[in-house]
């Protein structure tokens, strides 16, 4: 997986009031946790906005004053209206120790029910991965080129060596569906079909009419040469 570096500064003062504070210029309150002891610190808000709003993950080489940290970002807070970073929490990492990740999917290749009408459906963008560091990959590749209309990728069908999936194994990720336009289609040449055949029912009734009148007709005319 790739690494990219950060810098923070150690905050000397911890709370609300500061939290505010650096906040308006322009740092993300944080806190590392995972080592001997938590440490809590600020970073430059765009540096780190880089990091989250991303569909990559990556391994952090984090300088708090002078001293390295080898780290992930785990947890992100944000302010409910407006989406802004309020706060985000790194995991120190360990030799040996199993680390939780969200790593994301990749898709390849185009969908044979696509080129037929469906619509490709992704449900799940990333899969929640546990494994040692080592281990884990920068994203997971599905090849997608053979899903007809109807057909899907779950969780259980994901291979990854020594890497644990933490999701539903029954969970779909992607798949092709019927698109509501080709469904309207169906559903109009169903029911032109059913008008077709009444009205070819009711033509037969017309005819049925007509052969009835007929056979009066000539009930009559029968009667006519008895008058005479």
């Amino acid at each position: 997986m790739k690494t990219v570096s950060l810098s923070g500064s150690l905050r000397k003062n911890v709370g609300k009031k500061d939290a505010k504070l650096q906040r308006k210029q322009g740092n993300i309150p944080s806190v590392l946790y995972g080592g001997e002891e938590q440490i809590h610190f600020s970073v430059d808000a765009k540096k780190i906005n880089k990091l989250i709003f991303t569909p990559e993950v990556f391994f952090i080489n984090l300088n708090i004053d002078g001293k390295e940290f080898r780290v992930i970002l785990q947890d992100v807070q944000y302010h409910p209206v407006t989406d802004n970073v309020l706060h985000a929490d790194f995991l120190e990492l360990t030799v040996g120790k199993h680390v939780v990740m969200g790593i994301p999917i990749k898709l390849e290749g185009t969908p044979q029910g696509i080129l037929t009408g469906g619509r490709l459906i992704n449900k799940i963008r990333k899969l929640k991965v546990k494994g040692l560091p080592k281990d884990i990959p920068d994203d997971i590749v599905l090849d997608i080129s053979n899903l007809d209309i109807g057909d899907s990728i779950k969780v259980n069908e994901v291979k990854l060596d020594n890497i644990e999936i933490l999701d539903s194994l029954r969970s779909v990720i992607v798949g092709v569906r019927v698109t509501r336009i080709v469904e309207e289609e169906e559903v109009l040449t169903d029911e032109e079909t059913s008008e077709e055949g009444e009205g070819e029912g009711e033509e037969g009734k017309e005819g049925e009419g007509k052969g009835k009148e007929g056979e009066a007709t000539g009930k009559t005319e029968e009667k006519h040469p008895e008058h005479k």
